[in-house]
């Protein structure tokens, strides 16, 4: 049985408890089984306004979450930083507002600076508005709807025929690529270690430092403290070659040059060479492991479109399409804390 939903806004994972991942998992499957059964569109929200501000380009994020607010028949309104007032002088803060005083019920809010979100919430709170944010993405910060897809899509694939997250304890999941500059891998971390998952992180000192073996051993600023009794591990490799062969399933991540202030690559052959994930690589493990990536893709830099276009348990498109029923999740949760 669903337990009760306590978060007005969803920002991190870093406070989410074992009962708040459950309950998200639990309706993600019954959205997908209801999808898989030819139901496209349910009225669950029919009435609930939701408006996504992304003020950073998006293709999956963004369309997936105004995809999932519809079959929820939910009214969706999307914000257009080049035809909106900012233009003009007008706050991003001022901007959100704006929206929840036209009465909308979620502000899905994606934007470039690590805590936005955050700021936006505290300002609707502040001013006694019911509406509830939804980060799709902030800074170097927080990815949480990303985070759960992934989480949902890995326990999957380890239990196909039933939901058991249970199943992720031990299980040495490798994150290999540009983690500094991740706010998928830090929702990852935060999510997969709460069932016990341990985690390989692998990449050059630059993209991934020693402190971050340290990084779910202690609450963030202002969170008093982790809901997760005992987490998994993160330890670090330097060694794409060595780590792989223990790995029970791969995330991925996208080399994000343009976040990238200062040269931290000596070049770019030699990320690939080293870092690359390619069929011969892959093939050290004696598994038919799990790959997945939180796209967009560098085909050839980060991973190889062999393993792309015909390696089987690539489930990037498992990535894609699970995004839809766990987002939906996510907004109907939120909808209902002001029941």
């Amino acid at each position: 049985m669903m337990k009760s939903w306590l978060h007005k806004h969803v920002l991190t994972l870093s406070n989410f408890s074992i009962d708040d991942y459950k309950s998200v998992l639990e309706l993600t499957e019954r959205f997908k089984s209801l999808n898989n059964a030819g139901t496209k569109k349910i009225p669950a929200l029919q009435g609930t306004l939701i408006t996504s501000i992304f003020f950073e380009d998006s293709t999956r994020t963004r369309n997936s979450f105004e995809l999932a607010a519809k079959r929820l028949s939910a009214d969706v309104q999307s914000f257009s930083p080049s035809s909106s007032s900012l233009s003009k002088g007008e706050t991003l803060i001022d901007t959100a507002l704006t929206y929840a005083a036209m009465g909308s019920n979620i502000l899905v809010i994606r934007h470039s600076s690590s805590h936005v979100p955050l700021e936006i919430s505290k300002k609707l709170d502040a001013s006694y508005s019911k509406t509830s944010v939804l980060n799709a993405g902030d800074g170097l910060h927080s990815h949480p709807s990303q985070g759960l897809l992934d989480l949902y899509t890995l326990i999957k694939f380890f239990s196909p025929k039933s939901l058991k997250p249970e199943i992720l304890n031990s299980k040495k999941i490798l994150i290999v690529g540009d983690v500094i500059h991740s706010r998928v891998a830090r929702s990852n971390l935060w999510a997969l270690t709460a069932f016990g998952a341990d985690i390989i992180l692998c990449g050059p000192t630059t993209l991934i430092p020693e402190e971050f073996t340290d990084f779910v051993n202690s609450s963030p600023p202002n969170q008093l403290k982790d809901p997760i009794s005992s987490r998994g591990s993160i330890t670090i490799s330097r060694s794409l070659e060595d780590s792989i062969k223990y790995a029970d399933a791969v995330i991925v991540l996208r080399l994000q040059k343009e976040r990238m202030m200062e040269n931290l690559l000596s070049s770019i052959k030699s990320y690939n060479e080293s870092y690359c994930l390619t069929p011969e690589k892959l093939s050290l493990n004696n598994k038919d492991i799990p790959i997945l990536h939180p796209g967009p893709i560098n085909r050839g830099i980060e991973i190889s479109s062999r393993i792309v276009d015909e390696y089987s348990n690539c489930l990037i498109n498992d990535q894609v399409s699970n995004g839809i029923p766990t987002r939906m999740a996510l907004l109907y949760l939120l909808s209902k804390f002001n029941d």
